[in-house]
């Protein structure tokens, strides 16, 4: 199995900005591509970020293109988030998770990712 475990969430101002981190173990390989996928209270999950592992190529949900940015560090098995001009609206749990298929072309749908990690609480307030 893949683990993955979130962190650097937290309160944060309108405008501000966050990193997340996800931290991977446990059989990698098979986490081809690496994904934030988020969750507001009463919503369906959302997929926000992708970065298909193997090359490097990112997606963005059109919500926050051009203010997050999905990155990974390969050496460490980690992958980042990094959150700027945050919205109310991007307030929710905040969750990584990873996928056996590389993500070629797009996000993934949530249910085609295989591993999660516990989530991590954005408040942007």
């Amino acid at each position: 199995d893949v683990q993955l475990v979130e962190s650097g969430g937290g309160l944060v101002q309108p405008g501000g900005s966050l990193r997340l981190s996800c931290a991977a173990s446990g059989y990698t390989y098979r986490s081809n591509c690496m994904g934030w996928v988020r969750q507001a209270p009463g919503k369906e999950r959302e997929g926000v970020a992708a970065i298909y592992s193997g090359r490097g190529i990112t997606h963005y949900a059109d919500s926050v293109k051009d203010r997050f940015t999905i990155s990974q560090d390969n050496a460490k098995n980690t992958v980042y988030l990094q959150m700027n001009s945050l919205k109310p609206e991007d307030t929710g749990m905040y969750y990584c998770a990873s996928a056996v298929l590389a993500c070629y072309s797009a996000i993934p749908p949530p249910g085609d990712f295989a591993y999660w990690g516990q989530g991590t609480q954005v408040t942007v307030s």
